[in-house]
């Protein structure tokens, strides 16, 4: 993602002016049993996911935006994470987040015609039910139409 910070950084720049009310978490690759709200202490101030699920009713809109590109590991496997041993695969928190939440998209900044060439990114669309749009003004449009369906 460090690729994308600036357009990242634009976007929520922008969103904080659009929302009535929105919060932001981070995780690193694939969702895991905690998020951050600060990057620079991940390691220290983090919030469990189970507490996020319980926290905000089920009518918020879930907008991941990421790269999904990682080691398919990261997503399938329990102990996939580069960081740390997670005792859940992410497939199976993010099954849990887009069950909790049925308004959920994925906004990528790497160009839609490079998803189909990485299995990561393939896998993270098909987790989301193909919601995965692609980080432009288009996609934006996309993807907010979806959240409103």
């Amino acid at each position: 993602m460090d690729w994308h910070v600036k357009t990242t950084q634009e976007l929520f720049s922008a969103a904080r002016n659009e929302f009535k009310h929105m919060e932001h978490f981070y995780f690193h690759n694939c969702l895991y049993e905690k998020v951050w709200k600060e990057n620079r202490r991940r390691w220290d101030q983090t919030t469990p996911t189970w507490e996020v699920l319980h926290t905000f009713p089920h009518d918020y809109k879930v907008i991941f935006v990421g790269d999904a590109s990682m080691s398919p590991y990261e997503i399938a496997a329990q102990g996939g994470s580069v960081e740390h041993f997670n005792e859940e695969a992410g497939q199976v928190w993010l099954e849990r987040l887009t069950r909790t939440y049925s308004a959920c998209v994925w906004l990528n900044p790497v160009p839609e015609s490079e998803w189909p060439h990485t299995q990561s990114i393939r896998m993270m669309r098909q987790l989301v039910g193909g919601r995965m749009y692609p980080l432009t003004l288009d996609g934006l449009d996309q993807a907010m139409r979806e959240l409103v369906r």
